[in-house]
């Protein structure tokens, strides 16, 4: 059911390098006429062209596509005519209205849609739809393949943005299928590349469950050496965001204080708020919260509550 690049563009998956280039520029023309008549979005139709640029002008990009393409073939379906004419943004708009009114049919064709001429918030509800089964068949490789495509044309997208943060969810997603693998499928588990997407979703974006994944990967020495420094780093970064399971990992490393300089009072005050915040299902951060609790002196229990007010009534994070 998915519509591909050449859908979009009304073209053959065969098509010449010159036959590409009149599509693009076929569509570059219909969305300077929409622009004109005040029903087009010029950032949208700039982002399709360059990301069905980016793949089908690209000799080695439009090999792989088509390697992709051919995996599912019994998937692609001509687009419905209705949606031929929308740009990326309204049909996403449609998708996201049908999937809110409970068509979720009609709602997953029309992201399907937009998303494969590259708007990236669809593809992003697709992946994680398919991530989760969430009114799909799961399948953690197609999704897996639409955080890949946001990933590769809007790494650079400003962290301030409203996109921003469903790219940089993005990598983080794809950090961790690199982390595990996916069963069956070309993507094998590589700690080495999940800690390069952690690192540039936690570093660019500032990504709490970025850094929480970072933090626990120098914490446990996945993909390389053991490095509790480097871990307390990131995790503080994530505790700091308010990011619950963060707080509950710093909070246990500070209150040992077996692999940095201990500080009882303040890892108890980050044990408390993470077990506040846990859910019902979380039960090892209570476990953790309450062996520490146990073991803590009555100064450091009244010192912690110092701080957890302190952090209530300002919002202070240290």
């Amino acid at each position: 059911m998915k519509a591909t690049l050449y859908e979009a563009l009304g073209i053959a998956q065969s098509a010449s390098d010159d036959e590409v280039r009149d599509a693009l520029r076929r569509v570059i023309r219909k969305y300077y006429a929409k622009t004109r008549d005040g029903h087009g979005n010029v950032e949208e139709a700039l982002r399709f062209i360059n990301h069905a640029s980016r793949i089908l002008s690209d000799p080695e990009r439009r090999a792989r596509y088509d390697q992709e393409l051919a995996l599912a073939p019994g998937d692609l379906q001509s687009p419905p005519a209705s949606l031929r004419n929308l740009t990326p943004l309204e049909a996403f708009r449609n998708g996201a209205q049908a999937l809110r009114a409970g068509d979720v049919k009609t709602g997953v064709v029309s992201l399907e849609y937009a998303a494969a001429a590259g708007h990236p918030i669809a593809q992003w509800k697709l992946g994680r739809m398919y991530a989760e089964g969430d009114g799909v068949k799961q399948d953690d490789l197609r999704a897996f393949e639409y955080f890949r495509d946001i990933a590769d044309a809007h790494a650079d997208e400003s962290p301030g943005t409203p996109r921003a943060r469903f790219v940089s969810n993005a990598f983080v997603a794809l950090g961790s299928y690199y982390l595990e693998g996916i069963a069956n499928s070309p993507v094998k588990a590589d700690p080495d590349r999940a800690r390069e997407m952690f690192t540039y979703a936690a570093s660019y974006f500032g990504d709490s469950d970025a850094q929480y994944q970072l933090g626990r990967m120098y914490l446990e020495g996945y993909g390389g050496v053991k490095d509790p420094k480097q871990a307390a780093r990131w995790l503080q970064l994530a505790a700091n965001k308010g990011h619950h399971q963060a707080q509950a990992l710093l909070g246990i490393l500070l209150f040992k204080g077996e692999t940095v300089a201990r500080q009882a009072a303040r890892g108890l005050m980050w044990l408390t708020l993470a077990r506040d915040a846990a859910t019902a299902e979380e039960t090892w951060i209570a476990d953790l919260h309450a062996r520490a609790f146990k073991q803590a002196s009555d100064a450091e229990r009244a010192t912690a509550l110092a701080y957890i007010e302190r952090w209530i009534r300002g919002g202070r994070r240290d």
